[in-house]
């Protein structure tokens, strides 16, 4: 008999947990709340028809580096952009600092600092594959590249304290960098932050900050594709509120469930153990974010014409700036002067808007469930540093923290990190173990951003619960190459 397999969301980390199994010779379906596929991963004309908006993230340097897509070929199914500025930061008075892809081009940008932005990010560069495998898997465990890891921990190190900001001392390589760190959402500086700053950096001057045409969908479309084509199945309009109401096959028949969701689904089962339930009730959810789609009659008019040619930009102003404004968000506030990470697909994308026109959207972090409408707080800020915005604006479509949820179950308050990042929750992820994605449930498995290696669309976290799975099922270690034949 044929075992089975259900997944309950199709974000990207339960469709590459879908593709793994089908692949392994399972009966897979996918069960997903929502009218389509993809949770944050999905593109829709939410302002205006024909402006192309992604619901979560647009821009995608962790599935370039992914492993699991880099085996899948994913760049055989999307047509990859990677722009020639990586992402961009731009100051008062016209001025910016701007991450080249070309790590080279953007040292000598930053003057007095170029050397020090070079010491910060080329040996990540020149082993961005260990460090990949280092950070796209649990912490607990022995790195293949002890080197790439050992000079990924020091820099995370270095810049996990307030000296962190003497090794950067321009405004424009302070600001460059703060940028960056904070899209962790979480306390600046700390450990977490630097973690994801550093990496993100390393990123951006490896294999960039890519985004596919057309829109985030195009990622999800083709896992969904090869999942229907090894006779796997996806169902939309199946929320799925308790697993006690699914009927999802018989474990003991080595029939399996895997879950792209927040941990508390979990919490829904009969027989949970009671140390791992309570385990799943302390993990922590972060702050949410507030987002914007905004429809423009032409492109931003920003002060800095360098800053009008990336894809990616971080506001908010000065390292200082930044630094208040989170630390306002972790004490429960909305700031009056916003960090805000802005993308503008159209300017490297022409299929995401009508010829001539823009698309543009833009959150920032706010207290967790926040009903907080981010749109003036936002144009304000985008103000400062293209005067004129405002008037270029057609439509708008605007959505708080607390309404997250119903875009993607799983972004408990608006967190789309699935979970606080910390230094605690990057090893608690949500349970302590060397392999988090099981659970003492018979046949049932955690897929989601829940687990190592946390956010951002990379597959990782689908591929090592569906890997971990079948080791249960069968003993046999799945390697990437044998799934794929690279």
């Amino acid at each position: 008999m044929t075992r089975t397999a259900t997944i309950v969301g199709s974000g990207p980390n339960g469709l590459a947990a879908a593709v793994t199994l089908a692949r392994a010779g399972l009966h897979v379906r996918v069960l997903e709340a929502q009218d389509g596929i993809g949770g944050g991963a999905r593109t829709v004309e939410s302002t205006l028809p024909g402006f192309r908006h992604d619901l979560g993230s647009t821009v995608h340097p962790a599935a370039i580096a992914s492993p699991f897509f880099r085996a899948f070929g994913l760049d055989r199914h999307v047509d990859w952009i990677v722009p020639d500025i990586s992402y961009a930061h731009p100051l008062d008075g016209g001025r910016a600092a701007i991450a080249w892809h070309d790590l080279e081009r953007t040292a000598d940008a930053l003057g007095h600092d170029g050397h020090h932005w070079r010491a910060l990010v080329r040996p990540l560069v020149r082993r961005i594959e260990g460090v990949v495998d280092f950070t796209d898997d649990q912490l607990l465990r022995i790195p293949r590249d002890p080197v790439a890891a050992a000079r990924f921990g020091i820099r995370v190190l270095e810049q996990a304290t307030p000296l962190a900001a003497t090794s950067l001392r321009t405004p424009e390589g302070r600001a460059l960098f703060a940028g960056v760190l904070a899209h962790a959402n979480t306390r600046m500086p700390s450990l977490a932050a630097a973690g994801a700053g550093v990496l993100l950096a390393a990123y951006g001057h490896a294999g960039g900050w890519g985004l596919p045409r057309g829109g985030a969908r195009a990622i999800t479309d083709a896992l969904a594709q090869d999942l229907r084509r090894h006779r796997g199945t996806i169902e939309t309009h199946r929320r799925i509120d308790s697993l006690d109401d699914l009927d999802w096959g018989d474990p003991a028949a080595g029939d399996l469930l895997l879950l792209d969701t927040s941990p508390r689904l979990l919490l829904t089962a009969a027989g949970l153990p009671d140390r791992y339930a309570e385990s799943v009730r302390r993990y922590r959810y972060g702050p949410g974010i507030a987002k914007v789609d905004v429809a423009l009659d032409g492109p931003v008019p920003w002060a800095n014409p360098d800053v009008a040619a990336a894809a990616t930009v971080h506001l908010g102003g000065t390292r200082a700036e930044i630094l208040a404004a989170e630390e306002q968000v972790a004490r429960g506030r909305v700031p009056d002067r916003p960090y805000v990470l802005a993308v503008q697909p159209s300017v490297v994308d022409p299929t995401r808007a009508p010829a001539g026109k823009g698309v543009f959207w833009a959150y920032t972090h706010v207290p967790s469930g926040s009903g907080f409408d981010a749109t003036e707080t936002i144009i304000r800020q985008v103000e400062r540093f293209a005067p004129g915005f405002r008037d270029r604006i057609l439509a708008i479509h605007s959505v708080p923290a607390e309404s997250r949820s119903a875009i993607n179950p799983a972004e408990i308050g608006g967190d789309i990190l699935g979970g606080a990042f910390t230094l605690r929750q990057s090893v608690r992820r949500p349970v302590v173990s060397r392999h988090p994605w099981r659970t003492p449930l018979p046949g049932v498995y955690l897929a989601s951003a829940a687990t190592p290696p946390g956010p951002s669309v990379h597959g990782m976290a689908g591929w090592h619960a569906a890997r971990t799975a079948l080791h249960d099922m069968t003993g046999l270690e799945l390697s990437l190459a044998d799934l794929f034949g690279v």
